[in-house]
């Protein structure tokens, strides 16, 4: 199996891991904030460094390649791509969406025949959102979605269990009340969870562009003006 460096930069949390074999075999991670620009550099530093202490080659660098941050997305997918072009290695794209979904199955009790719903905050009552089986089939591909009473309805109404869960799946509570869902906190897109998604694309040698490829924002770029300062006469 490929030695594979993963590196996620999709939301506040900034990480970096080294994956073969099905192991994790280091990983590194910062939940303080926005610290990608800082941190990330170090993070890759420290999986290369590993490499190289044990003799292994790396094969591929894989990277998060959204929904998510705007600003995290970009400092990821560059340095993924200036590695993946020095090494002249491949270069894999893993669906933060997914992420979330696959972390959840793997680290939580859930009924298989439940809908997974990962759902990154976009602000306000918007989120970045999908909905899988369990066998990462999407039923509801990835798109931004303003939450509402009626949201999601058309499974529940069908009886089906749901499970949401990310950073954006707070805001989701006060407006989806069905016995059917159930909410999972503290589920956040990291390095080290994408081993598995990680793999599978190795194994079906999908990969990305290294001249074309961006970020999967799912929404254009909107910028907001910064507060005037009040000014003292």
């Amino acid at each position: 199996m490929a030695v594979i460096l993963n590196i996620e930069t999709s939301t506040t949390v900034c990480s970096a891991a080294l994956t073969a074999e099905g192991m994790v075999l280091c990983h590194f991670e910062d939940f303080k904030g926005q610290n990608h620009a800082a941190l990330l550099s170090g993070f890759i530093k420290r999986c290369l460094d590993h490499a190289r202490d044990h003799e292994m080659k790396l094969d591929a660098i894989a990277v998060s390649t959204g929904p998510g941050s705007y600003t995290g997305l970009r400092i990821g997918l560059s340095e993924a791509k200036g590695l993946a072009f020095a090494l002249d290695i491949p270069l894999i794209g893993v669906d933060t969406l997914q992420l979330l979904a696959v972390s959840a199955m793997f680290n939580h009790d859930i009924d298989p025949d439940a809908l997974l719903v990962p759902m990154i905050d976009a602000r306000r009552m918007e989120v970045y959102t999908a909905v899988y089986d369990f066998a990462l089939t999407p039923l509801l591909s990835p798109q931004p979605l303003i939450l509402d009473t009626d949201s999601y309805s058309q499974w529940l109404s069908e009886g089906r269990p749901m499970v949401f869960f990310g950073n954006g799946s707070d805001k989701a509570r006060d407006v989806i009340t069905s016995p059917l869902a159930r909410f999972i906190p503290d589920i956040v897109p990291l390095a080290s969870d994408m081993l598995a998604l990680a793999e599978r694309a190795w194994m079906n040698r999908q990969f990305l562009d290294l001249a074309y490829s961006t970020p999967a924002y799912l929404k254009e770029f909107q910028a907001t003006k910064p507060k005037s300062r009040l000014q003292t006469p």
